[in-house]
């Protein structure tokens, strides 16, 4: 398409999930409602109509061993474009991936900067690795650093006791946390274990990464203060792989997490039938190939989420939390269209039938 052409998008257009319209128009590479006069050199797309779905947690420009050169983080976001994910929170990365915003052809990304742990109790090259004295100052760091989120690592394994632990004291997260949100900064953080959440979430934390450590105790706090969740479950999956591997050094940390892998779906549910805000993310990008996405919202579904909200957590209601637009008038025109109604079976989401990334159809 030129940049003069007219893109017309006819079907169902699933602006909200009973917001449903005939037709939108893509006109300079956004939305409208409403027919251009006189309009010219007009392609038709037909189907059912989303906006870009969401991968609220994924990591472009990191693999298993750290950073990556740009011509890698290039194909990783065109996996998550080709999957229909057209909008990506990058959850923690060590690479400088500025330049993406400059692609009219990539996926929108909202960075979380860089991940911050403490000395050694995390993957080695991903993250800064800090003691509690100095983190208020790489939130800070970070939070400029970000598009509006920062990421701590909220619990990893203690060599020491062979279990999952709580990285940070509760005053030096409520002091970092603090400082975050008066840079305007939200902070999220990867936490699998139960003892890391109740003092993140009493110190002012907005969101936690997996969640595998919720219980019928912190479910609640959690819904009270509107703490939202993403459990990744495509990469909780791998669990029993991890714990197989670290058997023979870590058998408490291994029975752990073959537990928590264990009740993944009936925390997930719990925590959504409490009322606490679930959205879709992958955890692509460190051991997990990029474009999940429709993965994710199928586990979604099978732990019992209903199908239009496992939905709504990569699309309306992941872009609101987001701050992004959705198929809204004037909005850049980021959509996916499918062959049938993804409301009635979400594993639609698979199969793509064409993708459209500001205005222009691209798959």
């Amino acid at each position: 398409m030129s940049d003069r052409a007219v893109l017309r998008v006819k079907g169902r257009v699933l602006v909200g999930p009973e917001d449903v319209r005939d037709e939108l128009w893509v006109v300079g590479g956004r939305i409208s409602y409403e027919r251009p006069a006189g309009a010219r050199d007009v392609r038709t797309v037909e189907g059912w109509v989303l906006p870009g779905l969401v991968d609220a947690h994924c990591h472009v420009g990191l693999d298993a061993h750290g950073p990556v050169p740009d011509d890698v983080s290039e194909k990783q976001a065109l996996t998550e474009r080709e999957a229909g994910a057209l909008l990506l929170r990058d959850a923690g990365s060590p690479s400088d991936t500025r330049w993406i915003d400059d692609r009219d052809d990539l996926p929108k990304i909202v960075r979380a900067g860089r991940h911050i742990a403490r000395t050694r109790r995390y993957i080695r090259n991903y993250a800064h690795e800090i003691e509690p004295d100095d983190l208020v100052a790489y939130v800070a760091r970070e939070a400029r650093r970000g598009d509006g989120w920062v990421k701590l690592v909220g619990d990893w394994i203690d060599r020491d006791l062979g279990d999952l632990a709580a990285c940070w004291p509760r005053d030096a997260a409520r002091a970092a946390i603090a400082e975050a949100h008066r840079l305007g900064a939200r902070v999220t953080a990867h936490c699998f274990a139960e003892d890391s959440l109740r003092d993140l979430v009493e110190a002012g934390i907005d969101c936690v990464e997996h969640a595998t450590g919720l219980t019928e105790d912190t479910v609640p706090l959690f819904a009270e203060r509107g703490v939202a969740i993403v459990p990744t479950l495509v990469n909780i999956a791998t669990f029993p792989r991890l714990a197989d591997g670290g058997e023979a050094r870590f058998p408490r940390w291994s029975a752990h997490m073959r537990r928590l892998h264990e009740r993944r779906h009936d925390t997930v549910r719990a925590a959504y039938d409490a009322g606490v805000p679930v959205y879709v993310g992958t955890d692509a990008g460190g051991g997990l190939a990029h474009g999940l996405v429709a993965g994710e919202v199928a586990e979604l579904v099978t732990a019992g989420i209903p199908p239009v909200e496992a939905l709504s957590a990569t699309t309306w209601a992941a872009r609101r939390w987001l701050g992004r637009p959705g198929l809204d008038e004037g909005a850049p025109a980021d959509l996916v269209v499918y062959e049938a109604d993804p409301r009635a079976d979400v594993r639609v989401l698979g199969a793509p039938r064409r993708v459209v990334l500001n205005g222009k159809v691209v798959g």
